[in-house]
């Protein structure tokens, strides 16, 4: 059964292996990219890679929540269902952090677009839907203040946090949407061969494949049909417990409060 699929961050490294994973098995691709040029490139790579593709592109400044906003109601324009969101794109390394709103770029794209993308999807997800959030192995426990804008990280702590932060909200969202669609958090796995690799720490890293692999089983395989609140861990290769924070039903409310108060100010 071919799925209906909205793939964020399509244009490089995980996000782009995964895509062609996942046409390769006849999916129907909504692909997501932040520059036109480059998504357009994408697109007519993957065409002419895998016969009979059928893909769509959507482009959108994720750092911008207006935008993402624009971004759910185009494709809620386009289709009543959708069958799996798979939010892949991260930020980790950039030169100015804050945002026009006052945020750090990498809360914005990492943990709050996600969010905002999935709540705006959720009538099109329904009960059998999957959403598969990217986490890290790199998780830091969440300064509110940080995640309002109101102190600055450097890049790792800001990364760590966003990535402790999706794994926090992918729990408690779940939680409250006992029927569906399925949610989890998902490590893809550590320094594997992506530009944010590369950028960041200065090193090859491992096979994309990997990461594109498990992203993919997520999103389509019967292991992870009962995984909705939780954490794999593809260092480990199972499900394991996330950082400890994540495991604290408070301070995953008090995140995803957080959230909500920030998307609530600024809409």
């Amino acid at each position: 059964m071919k799925k209906t699929i909205l793939l964020t961050g399509a244009t490089d490294g995980i996000g782009l292996a995964t895509a062609k994973m996942l046409l390769e098995q006849g999916n129907h691709l909504l692909l997501h990219g932040r520059n036109p040029q480059k998504l357009e490139d994408v697109v007519n790579t993957l065409s002419s890679q895998v016969e009979g593709a059928n893909i769509e592109s959507y482009v959108a400044d994720l750092s911008n929540l207006s935008e993402v906003k624009k971004f759910a109601d185009a494709v809620a324009e386009k289709h009543d269902s959708l069958d799996v969101l798979i939010n892949n794109a991260g930020v980790f390394k950039i030169n100015d952090p804050m945002t026009q709103d006052g945020l750090d770029v990498r809360f914005v794209v990492n943990t709050l677009a996600p969010y905002l993308l999935t709540k705006q999807l959720l009538p099109l997800l329904g009960n059998n839907g999957r959403v598969v959030n990217l986490s890290s192995a790199a998780q830091a426990p969440v300064s509110i203040n940080a995640l309002y804008g109101k102190a600055r990280l450097d890049d790792m702590g800001a990364y760590a946090q966003s990535k402790l932060a999706i794994t926090m909200w992918s729990s408690v969202l779940a939680e409250k949407l006992k029927d569906g669609p399925m949610i989890v958090a998902v490590n893809p796995g550590s320094l594997l061969a992506s530009k944010m690799v590369k950028e960041g720490f200065g090193v090859e890293g491992s096979d994309i494949n990997i990461g594109a692999d498990i992203l993919t089983r997520a999103a389509l395989s019967d292991e992870f049909a009962n995984a909705s609140g939780k954490y794999f861990d593809n260092d480990s290769k199972q499900f394991s417990p996330p950082h400890q924070d994540a495991l604290n039903q408070q301070k995953s409310e008090a995140v995803v409060a957080a959230i909500e108060s920030i998307l609530e100010d600024i809409s």
